[in-house]
């Protein structure tokens, strides 16, 4: 797969099939989209290519916007990869792009840049200045510059429709298997190990302290978790994760730790990919280490528990 990062001195030279959104998740919604696109683009022996943007559009466009992303823009491109696509265009967003009309979108970027021979849409995408123009816009463009358009209806699971939105709130609801019925995977982030104060160490459950990088990643809420975790040369092993400010030991900032099982590597300074598998409970202050000791071991056990009856 090819990555462009801006669309400027770009020409695509082989006639392309089209999709353009923001693709956060790539979940199954998105992923009915890319296969079509991906589909069509072999027929015609067309380039599959997918247009996205960041940051994303909702930050740019409102200020006081908090979202927080399923994807950064590394996880985004390896699960499009994955989904063998021929070509990913990652434009810069900004206010001079937001002021762009449909009209000089289609004309300028479309079919200048971007050489179509198909635009594939899903069903509630707009675009265009104030994302003023539809799907019915996009066909009158279509006709006028000689390109086909095809819309996917909306993918649904449980007569529910999946989007980025409702996976977003599964996972502020803790609810991270619902979340991975509508991604198609477990929601995960990525991060590097760094040095903690080892006091986990001193009872017997040494952690992983984990540093993410990039502020605008969706992180699950304080509170303990089942978790899958991806080491280099892609070694796989399950653990429990606290996320929290360690209130028994009088913490202040917010941290993310893993207790790997059945793990005692020295793993520090490596990247790790955490996978979200279930929520245990709140973090909670307890009256001693002890305390917070006994319960742990009750976590490990639930996590077992739950890994046994889930795998």
């Amino acid at each position: 797969m090819k990555i462009q990062h801006t669309l400027q001195n770009y020409s695509q030279t082989k006639k392309s099939i089209l999709t353009i959104g923001t693709f956060d998740g790539v979940h199954h919604g998105h992923q009915k989209i890319i296969s079509k696109l991906i589909q069509s683009a072999k027929k015609c022996n067309c380039e599959s290519v997918i247009l996205t943007f960041f940051p994303h559009p909702q930050t740019v466009l409102n200020a006081n916007s908090s979202i927080k992303m399923l994807n950064t823009i590394d996880e985004k491109a390896d699960l499009l990869r994955k989904l063998n696509l021929d070509t990913l265009i990652i434009h810069p967003f900004d206010k001079e792009f937001s002021e762009l009309s449909a009209q000089d979108f289609i004309e300028q970027i479309v079919v200048k840049k971007l050489n179509v021979q198909k635009i594939i849409i899903g069903h509630d995408h707009r675009f265009g200045k104030n994302r003023s123009a539809s799907f019915d816009d996009l066909v009158v463009f279509g006709q006028k510059y000689n390109f086909e358009v095809e819309q996917i209806s909306v993918e649904e699971l449980n007569n529910v429709a999946i989007s980025s939105t409702k996976i977003r709130n599964a996972i502020i609801n803790n609810d991270f298997e619902i979340a991975a019925q509508y991604l198609g995977y477990a929601y995960f982030f990525s991060g590097t190990i760094v040095n903690g104060k080892k006091l986990g160490r001193t009872i017997n459950f040494p952690t992983a302290n984990i540093y993410v990088a990039e502020n605008y990643k969706l992180i699950p809420n304080s509170g303990v978790y089942v978790v899958q975790c991806e080491l280099i040369n892609n070694q796989l092993v399950f653990g429990m994760m606290n996320i929290g400010t360690r209130p028994t030991v009088n913490g202040i900032n917010q941290t993310i730790e893993v207790h790997l099982f059945e793990f005692d590597n020295d793993i520090y300074d490596q990247q790790i990919k955490i996978s979200v598998l279930h929520y245990l409970r709140s973090e909670q202050k307890f009256n001693s280490v002890k305390d917070l000791q006994l319960q742990l071991e009750v976590d490990k056990k639930e996590s077992l528990l739950f890994l046994n009856k889930s795998i």
